[in-house]
């Protein structure tokens, strides 16, 4: 425990808060600047003397469930919840929950591009595309099972690599198996990536062989070639965005402007994705 630290954290995160922040009525006089410590305590379900101690330096080490009730009513955001975590002398609680359900603000973030773009969970399984996603990469929604994950397909379904030149395989298996260990090895409760890294040993030996030299890095942004069936090869470069959670990346394709490759993203504009129907 950092009591010096950790005083003067929730110190300074106490006076960055407005009463109307936290939903409390600010009140006609308030000589303080950002919230009460009394505030702070009741937002915690905490007793006012409890709280004032640890900002003072002094009284016993805060439990775990003090710490996160603490991170709760201060609003902190998950990196300011691990810093807090740290500084009380534990370890941050797992930061993935992983779920079908997109952001909000991702949705309408994705909702205002004007470039192919898409919402993944860490495993690579597709929540929601834009048009032009569907139009560059078909639709990639409508899988079910293991298959659902972009790494498995990869790795088990020959189809998969069509959308690719055969000439970048290679650093496509790398990448995605380096991105998948990162995963793994994030949380050792995560039964999804642990079940999806078991599938992959026992159906893939290029993915035994790849996953065998333990290679880790989170994919953040990478160039892609994409074939696309009517507008032949496009050369893209593909940001990631990461969530706050860890579990839900917004992937955007763009190309350079004024480069042949824009101009063949504009015609995929017109084209659309009447190839992808089935």
């Amino acid at each position: 425990m950092d009591r010096e630290d950790l005083a003067d954290f929730l110190r300074r995160r106490r006076e960055a808060l407005q009463p109307e922040d936290v939903g409390l009525d600010p009140g006609r006089r308030r000589r303080t600047a950002g919230l009460r410590r009394e505030e702070v305590a009741q937002l915690a379900n905490m007793s006012t003397d409890f709280y004032a101690r640890i900002e003072q330096r002094r009284g016993s080490r805060p439990s775990e469930a003090t710490v996160a009730a603490l991170a709760r009513a201060l609003r902190l955001t998950l990196d300011e919840r691990d810093h807090l975590f740290h500084l009380a002398g534990y370890e941050p609680p797992a930061r993935a929950i992983r779920s079908d359900h997109v952001t909000p603000a991702l949705l309408r973030a994705l909702d205002r591009l004007d470039t192919p773009a898409q919402v993944t969970s860490d495993l690579a399984v597709t929540l929601v595309q834009n048009e032009l996603a569907v139009a560059l990469l078909g639709d990639q929604t409508h899988y079910e099972g293991p298959s659902r994950s972009l790494f498995y397909r990869w790795f088990t379904d020959p189809e998969e690599r069509t959308h690719y030149p055969a000439e970048d395989h290679e650093q496509h298996s790398r990448t995605y198996v380096a991105d998948l260990r990162a995963v793994h090895g994030r949380d050792s409760g995560d039964a999804e990536a642990r079940d999806l890294v078991h599938r992959l040993l026992a159906e893939s030996p290029e993915f035994a062989r790849l996953w065998d030299q333990h290679e880790v890095a989170v994919r953040r942004d990478t160039h892609k070639r994409v074939v696309h069936p009517t507008i032949g090869v496009i050369e893209l470069d593909c940001q990631i965005l990461t969530a706050e959670d860890q579990t839900e990346r917004l992937i955007l394709f763009t190309a350079e402007p004024g480069s042949e490759d824009a101009a063949r993203l504009e015609l995929l504009g017109v084209v659309g994705n009447q190839t992808f129907v089935t």
